[in-house]
């Protein structure tokens, strides 16, 4: 679970993603989201919970909040690149987020 993921694995990981409105990050072997919500309170409620699973898995991602917007990029530094903990966080960020 910790490979960059390539090929035909790698289409098929990123596929949901990306028709869940995930996108590929300019230059970078990332992907990123913006998550909005109703206000500030539920953002923050959507990244408390996403920051439990994250330090659960061990793998944290890179974001920023402003009021009820959460923008989130996922890599896997150690690989210098997507692996399968990206696309697992990323499923279970979208799932917080429904």
């Amino acid at each position: 679970m910790n490979d960059k993921l390539t090929g035909m694995e790698r289409d098929a990981a990123l596929a949901p993603l990306l028709a869940a409105g995930w996108q590929m990050v300019k230059g970078r072997d990332a992907i990123a989201k913006t998550f909005v919500f109703r206000n500030f309170v539920e953002a923050f409620g959507f990244m408390t919970r996403a920051a439990l699973w994250a330090e659960k898995w061990n793998h944290h991602p890179e974001w920023s909040n402003v009021y009820k917007t959460v923008e989130v990029t996922l890599t896997s530094h150690d690989v210098e690149g997507l692996s399968a903990r990206d696309v697992k966080l990323a499923c279970k960020m979208d799932e917080l987020a429904g």
